[in-house]
């Protein structure tokens, strides 16, 4: 499995701005994704986008504020986050899969170990 690390996450204040980095240490899954998990709460699909850049998958609570990005020259992604709100709060985790479906979460398999973003 691929290494991702990831990074960035902060305390913010109820509307601000925030990106979160994921370094892999190659680039091969065809699908990479962001995940968060609020205390007491399943964790939920955020966000995926294909290895060609293709895409990119919302969940609804983040359309218009969330963006999802790749650099493929340092083999990172990125979740840049926009008008944070409270209950955006959780730990952020980076995962990879290379089934054809991005937005299927249940396929993701490899995984990161978290970042935190609390917006308070």
């Amino acid at each position: 499995d691929v290494q991702l690390v990831e990074s960035g996450g902060d305390l913010v204040r109820p509307g601000g701005s925030l990106r979160v980095s994921c370094a892999a240490g190659t680039y091969s899954s065809n699908c990479m994704g962001w995940f968060r998990q609020a205390p007491g709460k399943e964790r939920e699909g955020v966000a995926c986008l294909y290895r060609s850049g293709g895409g990119p998958y919302y969940q609804d609570s983040v359309k218009g504020r969330f963006t999802i990005s790749r650099d493929s020259a340092k083999n990172t992604v990125y979740l840049q986050m926009y008008g944070l709100k409270p209950e955006d709060t959780g730990m952020y985790f980076c995962a990879s899969h290379s089934g054809t479906l991005c937005s299927s979460w249940t396929r993701y398999s490899n995984w990161g170990q978290g970042t935190q973003v609390t917006v308070s």
